[in-house]
């Protein structure tokens, strides 16, 4: 039966880490549903990984779109009848160069685009999606953070992300892991399983060329909190296994 193979939703797909996720689960032998915020880039990225022998489904979704979310969440439903693991992956990075303003000149405006869609829209598109995860025998949700995220680090002076200081996007990714934490609560007599991965610094458009990490490297933590046994971490702050501090 169709419905026996899992099936993976991953937002912002049709490029860097979004769509090497998609990639690696697709090897694994799982559909996956590349959402973009065009229809065009989304099909366009399915047929690049179907050429690749991949399963692979396009879906419209601008998260930061209420039409969008309620349409994707009644295509993937009338096709697939569930959802096994969303991963929500789309995200923005600070508007203006991080080191140009001060954290004390950072505008509402940044702060309300950043927040727009590294933490509302990724709670509205795991509100939609709920009922069809609630249906996987072994529901997954992946938050994509990040280690500029963390608080502890942040607060201290000797640690590696201690210059790094960027307000609205530091702190979306912190309370992008408060809703890590508060999900994983909720659903913790459930089959679901809530975590945030840290993908590491990688050389992506938002990371650039100075970024350590190849795209590669950079999907394999969400890749790996996507296909987490019953046994494993829930409410968690991961990076290549390792656990990070909130």
């Amino acid at each position: 039966m169709a419905n026996e193979k899992k099936v993976a939703l991953i937002t912002g797909a049709n490029r860097g880490i979004g769509l090497e996720t998609a990639r690696q689960l697709g090897q694994k032998g799982i559909t996956v549903v590349v959402a973009a915020r065009t229809l065009a880039s989304a099909e366009e990225t399915a047929s690049k990984l179907k050429a690749e022998g991949i399963d692979a489904f396009p879906v419209k979704l601008e998260v930061t779109s209420d039409q969008d979310r309620k349409a994707a969440v009644k295509t993937i439903g009338d096709k697939f009848g569930k959802l096994d693991i969303l991963i929500n992956n789309a995200g923005v990075g600070s508007q203006t160069d991080m080191f140009a303003l001060t954290v004390s000149e950072t505008t509402e405006e940044e702060l309300q685009t950043v927040f727009g869609t590294n933490l509302f829209a990724v709670v509205a598109v795991t509100r939609e999606f709920l009922p069809l995860l609630k249906k996987s025998d072994a529901g997954r949700i992946v938050n994509l953070s990040s280690v500029l995220g963390s608080l502890t680090l942040h607060a201290d002076p000797n640690s590696p992300i201690a210059a790094v200081k960027s307000l609205a996007y530091d702190a979306s990714k912190s309370a992008l892991n408060a809703f890590t934490i508060h999900l994983a609560a909720e659903l913790k007599d459930t089959k679901i399983k809530v975590n945030s991965a840290h993908p590491g610094w990688v050389k992506t458009d938002m990371g650039t060329d100075k970024a350590p990490m190849e795209i590669v490297d950079g999907a394999k933590t969400s890749v790996e909190l996507a296909l987490l046994p019953q046994d494993g971490p829930n409410g968690r702050f991961i990076h290549l296994g390792q656990e990070l501090p909130w």
